[in-house]
């Protein structure tokens, strides 16, 4: 699940705001445009499914590796041995 911080540099990844607690009211914009309530409230979503499709994208980059491996004639346990699983 998203945090404060993960949503603060999702929605303003340069900064420009101060916090002070963990919710919306204790955040300060100092030198960035403002947003909204809602929008910080629905940020936590998008983060978290941009952390899962990350997740998914880097298993599949693996899973494609890993075929290739295995098709150059590697065996699970020379994947292993190289510390790549072999799943």
């Amino acid at each position: 699940m998203a945090s404060n911080i993960d949503v603060l540099m999702f929605l303003r990844p340069d900064g420009g705001y101060s916090q002070s607690g963990q919710d919306y009211e204790g955040i300060t914009f100092i030198d960035c445009e403002p947003f909204t309530e809602q929008e910080y409230a629905a940020a936590f979503a998008q983060v978290d499914t941009a952390k899962a499709e990350a997740q998914a994208d880097k298993e599949t980059k693996r899973a494609a590796a890993l075929t290739k491996l295995s098709a150059l004639g590697l065996t699970t346990d020379d994947l292993k041995a190289l510390g790549l699983g072999g799943n």
